[in-house]
């Protein structure tokens, strides 16, 4: 069973930048598709981005060209730089498999950002 610890999160200013890791443990996740999503106040969970084992990504469009995915397989980690950030992108992000069936959830780590 793996588990999945976030971290990196904070409240910051409008146009700031936070950079979030995400540590796995009990197994390894070379090989898999890892993805950050994110969960805002009172709505459903939502994809932010992925990654392949290969490192192509993808991003949604609203944080194309703010946002970066990236993993360092040696570490059992992925990372999520964001940058320009905006009050919208307030919410508790997490990370995941991007394949089904999804791992277990860690506690995500909170983003605020302040306009």
């Amino acid at each position: 069973q793996v588990q999945l610890m976030e971290s990196g999160g904070g409240l910051v200013p409008a146009g700031g930048s936070l950079r979030l890791t995400c540590a796995a443990a009990g197994r390894t996740i070379s090989i898999n598709v890892m993805a950050w999503y994110r969960q805002a106040p009172g709505k459903e969970r939502e994809l932010v981005a992925t990654i392949t084992s290969s490192g192509s990504t993808y991003f949604v469009d609203s944080v194309k060209g703010r946002f970066t995915i990236s993993r360092d397989n040696a570490k059992n980690t992925v990372y999520l730089q964001m940058n320009s950030l905006k009050p919208e992108d307030t919410a508790v992000y997490y990370c995941n498999t991007f394949s089904l069936p999804l791992w277990g959830w860690g506690q995500g780590t909170r983003v605020t950002v302040s306009s």
